[in-house]
């Protein structure tokens, strides 16, 4: 290779990198993009692994994905906290926070939320603080966009709770709780509320609750001073009767939401109006090949990085189902179904590049990767998978050293 020859190939290898590391950044939260050029290394990232501590499981796992190959291997692990089955990073990433789904926490009738430091240097988690969180069995966390706010849903309580986060990254008491009333037509599943899930839009501004107990999405004005959920214009949509709307995600423009519903084995496109924050559904469509069964229900619901495709988790029978996205009216086409690679595949999570999607199967104790096809957006079996006991919960980020 003559000179000119090895200059053009470092040029198209650096061309190459500095690619990978913009999509990376493009993926993250834009407060989070200088950390992000910083530190990311080109060809790994962590994964942050939430668990039911019931079993063999000892707490929070922390695993490097491999960006090559597809491999997990593991890095550590996080003992002595209970049923961290949920999880979040804080925008900064200094921060973690993790449900703890109890029934009775501190002698009270509740569950908790813990908040962890996070090491800069090797992502180990150092307890700071746990709060109750007003409600039995919380199973689901999101941190707002300032950073200021924890937001945790609890299920069998049938209400959400936010928590104001002090300087040092631990939770004080709540600033607010909304309890949700109500049931639905399932006796043994819908005989009262249960919030599944709280989510924020983009903009910070609005968060969205899927209470599987009543059928219901309830849209909430989010107060960013001082962490009241207040009712919107429109207080709540409601689902099919039945459907238990579980999980909600947005695609990255914001035009369109979709809700994942566990007892239908369904999900709902919705356009999203981000002025008014009002949700008025496009279509609903089945993410199972036949009809459900008592054992068939979904379970997880994220878009693809690229806006392009959406995927769906059933347990029962155990695949991830895709479809691909219309840019113009947000609606769905089914794809494939993908086997899971285990049993009852819980949360899944797609990596900031889009390359991947791991999914962690419950009740057979694996994350088994795939690779994505970003044209079709198949999935296909990379061979690898990391055992670990209970997976529930999946949460990326870039390497801190």
């Amino acid at each position: 290779m003559d000179q000119k020859e090895l200059s053009r190939a470092v040029a198209r290898r650096e061309f190459i990198k500095t690619a990978g590391l913009s999509t990376l950044a493009l993926a993250l939260p834009q407060h989070g993009l200088a950390h992000v050029l910083r530190s990311a290394r080109p060809g790994e990232l962590l994964v942050y692994v939430g668990t039911y501590t019931s079993g063999k499981s000892e707490g929070i796992y922390l695993y490097k994905l491999n960006l090559s190959s597809g491999e997990l291997s593991h890095v550590a692990t996080t003992r002595d906290v209970k049923d961290p089955s949920y999880l979040t990073l804080a925008p900064s990433r200094r921060y973690l926070y993790a449900v703890n789904e109890l029934e009775e926490f501190a002698g009270q009738k509740t569950g908790a939320v813990s908040a962890f430091a996070v090491d800069q240097r090797t992502g180990d988690l150092r307890l700071l603080n746990q709060q109750p969180s007003l409600g039995g069995s919380p199973c689901y966390v999101v941190v707002d966009r300032t950073g200021k706010f924890v937001l945790v849903a609890n299920y069998s309580g049938g209400n959400v709770a936010v928590f104001p986060v002090d300087r040092n990254g631990s939770l004080g008491a709540a600033a607010d709780v909304r309890q949700n009333e109500g049931s639905s037509v399932n006796t043994e599943r819908q005989q009262g509320p249960h919030a599944h899930c709280i989510e924020l839009d983009a903009t910070n501004r609005f968060a969205y609750v899927c209470d599987l107990g009543t059928d219901k999405i309830m849209i909430f004005r989010f107060n960013q001073r001082q962490g009241k959920l207040i009712p919107g214009k429109v207080p709540w949509v409601q689902a099919k009767a039945g459907a238990g709307p579980r999980h909600l995600t947005f695609h990255p423009g914001g035009k369109f939401a979709y809700v994942l519903n566990e007892l239908h084995a369904t999900v709902t496109a919705f356009a999203h109006d981000r002025v008014d924050g009002n949700l008025k559904e496009i279509q609903t469509t089945p993410t199972l090949p036949r009809e459900t069964t008592a054992a068939d229900t979904g379970a997880d619901i994220h878009v693809s990085p690229d806006g392009r495709f959406l995927y769906c988790s059933n347990r029962g029978h155990d695949s991830i189902a895709a479809f691909k996205i219309d840019q113009r009216n947000g609606g769905l086409t089914f794809v494939a179904h993908e086997p899971a690679g285990g049993k009852t595949p819980r949360n899944f999570a797609i990596d900031p590049t889009g390359t991947f999607l791991l999914v962690a199967n419950q009740k057979s104790d694996n994350i088994v990767t795939f690779r994505r096809d970003r044209k079709t957006g198949r999935l296909s079996a990379t061979g690898h998978a990391a055992e670990v006991p209970s997976p529930v919960c999946l949460k990326f980020t870039t390497p801190f050293s």
